[in-house]
């Protein structure tokens, strides 16, 4: 038996071997979550979505047997895109994480997505909002994943105008995500016949809302549109009802969270409509995920923590898929693979790095309509991804070609 050609196959053998896996570099995938672990932002997003990614790193590891490691780590931003960028580059550069995840808050976004592009490294978001991300600041290492201020917008305040909510007045966080859902959601309204009668832009974050809730009462608006989120929003409506501003006008949470109904309740959130692009009773996959999740957290996942462990997996599958952590060729396999798992089916991820899947205008229920425990919504509608998300047509971003 001669030795040497099989002593050149198994050295051919394990050169592939070798090259196969220096493809991902240091053997080690590593995501890191940047989110707000002790703000106003914080239920919505936070502990939870470290979470999230740590059970999409669990079932990846057990379903898919990958030949690489995977590690999570995670930092508070505290809501600030200054320590944002600088954790994001400490990463980036020290640390060598491949993807900074998550991302709540829109300044902190639009701060990590510049340094991720600096750096050839992936901006996955979750949590941030505006249109700025897949519009004029858009980026090709960067995807949005579970909404925006449009496609919230575009579902609660049409919902609203056609129930006869013509005139509206918004009470806006004053940074570029409140600006962007003031503006998507009045462009709203206007399209579909109603009126904008004024606006008042309060600190971010906010705790006494009482001068701006007057404004809004003296404005003579039937609608209130609350251009906010997280404990903004909830303070707003807890003081709106303590000055008695619910009884004659009412009050449209364009950015709404199940996290948020639960804290203030049934009874004070009552027929309010507010757009999603998950919620945890939709069908048995959504359940039977969100179980999981209520079993590690004890409450149900809001749509930010459940697009987090939807993006992260993806992710993941697109490193496997091609056998690198390669920005450039992850970020290629992304968008050519559909998106389908229990958050989204048929979802896809745009030229602009807008994810694009089916949302749901949701109304919250009377006390006596809930049967269980965070049995909070009817399903009035699902809106189709082509008209959720604003279309390419309108698109400012660099990248769509025109």
């Amino acid at each position: 038996m001669k030795l040497k050609p099989i002593i050149q196959a198994l050295g051919l053998a394990l050169a592939t071997l070798g090259a196969a896996h220096a493809q991902i570099s240091d053997g080690v995938v590593k995501i890191g979550v940047l989110t707000d672990l002790s703000g106003v932002y914080s239920d919505v997003a936070g502990k939870g979505t470290v979470v999230a990614t740590e059970m999409a790193i669990a079932d990846f590891m057990e379903k898919e047997k990958p030949s690489f490691k995977v590690e999570a780590v995670s930092a508070d931003h505290q809501n600030k895109g200054d320590i944002a960028a600088n954790k994001a580059r400490e990463w980036f550069e020290r640390d060598n994480v491949d993807v900074a995840s998550e991302l709540v808050t829109t300044s902190v976004a639009l701060a990590v997505m510049k340094i991720a592009k600096e750096k050839n490294r992936i901006a996955l978001i979750s949590g941030a909002a505006s249109t700025l991300v897949t519009n004029k600041d858009c980026n090709d290492v960067t995807v949005q994943w579970t909404y925006d201020t449009y496609a919230v917008a575009n579902g609660t305040a049409k919902a609203v105008v056609k129930q006869g909510g013509k005139k509206w007045f918004f009470l806006t966080a004053d940074y570029a995500f409140g600006h962007s859902l003031e503006k998507d959601a009045g462009d709203v309204v206007k399209a579909n016949g109603g009126e904008v009668v004024g606006s008042v832009r309060h600190p971010f974050p906010g705790s006494d809302f009482s001068s701006y809730l007057l404004k809004a009462q003296a404005s003579g608006a039937q609608i209130i549109g609350l251009a906010n989120a997280g404990g903004d929003t909830i303070n707003a409506i807890k003081q709106a009802a303590e000055f008695g501003i619910t009884q004659k006008q009412q009050l449209a949470g364009l950015l709404m969270f199940i996290t948020d109904i639960h804290s203030l309740g049934l009874k004070a959130t009552q027929n309010m409509y507010l757009t999603e692009g998950f919620y945890w009773d939709l069908n048995e996959e959504t359940r039977a995920w969100s179980k999981r999740f209520f079993d590690k957290t004890k409450r149900m996942p809001t749509m930010i923590q459940a697009g987090q462990y939807s993006s992260v997996m993806h992710y993941l599958k697109a490193v496997k898929a091609i056998n690198t952590d390669d920005t450039t060729k992850v970020m290629t396999q992304m968008k050519k693979t559909p998106i389908n798992d229990f958050f989204a089916k048929n979802g896809s991820i745009r030229v602009d790095g807008r994810m694009v899947h089916d949302m749901y205008l949701l109304q919250v229920k009377k006390p006596a309509e809930s049967k269980t425990p965070w049995d909070y919504y009817h399903v009035r509608a699902t809106i189709p991804a082509a008209e959720a998300f604003q279309p390419l047509s309108a698109s400012t971003c660099p990248l769509v070609k025109k």
